[in-house]
């Protein structure tokens, strides 16, 4: 009776078991004894090994919770602060994405092109983000493309097919009311 107990107790812990996949565990690598040892568990309590001071020592700045900031350098002006800073980011920019006539031709399109069908060729990253047509390569066919922005040569040279470029009209967003 002991002795099932024994036996029972040891499926908890370390020596536990691992469940074996559908292959059983023939697809695993065996881990040499000791090559995985657990994380110490630092600020447990005296029965932890590590308790009292848990392995800071006993006072000074480095014992502290808030030992230090990133990039304190000792009271030293940081090195983020002694380099010059360069150039700003505009908020403001509108990052477009380019489809050029070419990309068009070789996928084959005609007629009436939406930014649906431009996302569904993988021209384009995304339908919902601004899209510019350039006028890279040369169109033989008539296509109606709707889009955001393009060049000069890129409509002169779709209306010269026989196509149309129409502007996608945008959204407006609502404000929030409280």
């Amino acid at each position: 009776m002991a002795q099932d107990r024994i036996e029972q107790g040891r499926g908890f812990g370390a020596k536990r078991q691992k469940k074996s996949t559908s292959l059983g565990n023939k697809n695993l690598v065996p881990v040499p004894e000791g090559a995985t040892t657990s994380p110490k568990r630092v600020g447990q309590g005296p029965g932890s090994g590590m308790g009292k001071t848990s392995t800071r020592g006993s006072k000074g700045q480095r014992a502290r919770a808030a030992s230090m900031r990133r990039g304190f350098e000792g009271g030293q002006l940081p090195l983020h602060r002694r380099l010059p800073k360069r150039g700003f980011t505009n908020i403001f920019s509108v990052e477009f994405q380019p489809v050029n006539l070419i990309s068009l031709t070789k996928a084959g399109l005609s007629g009436e092109v939406t930014p649906a069908i431009l996302k569904s060729k993988s021209l384009i990253k995304s339908e919902v983000g601004p899209i510019k047509l350039l006028g890279t390569g040369e169109v033989t066919v008539a296509i109606t493309i709707t889009v955001d922005a393009f060049s000069a040569s890129a409509k002169e040279k779709i209306e010269k097919a026989g196509g149309k470029v129409i502007i996608r009209e945008k959204k407006k967003e609502e404000k929030k009311t409280r």
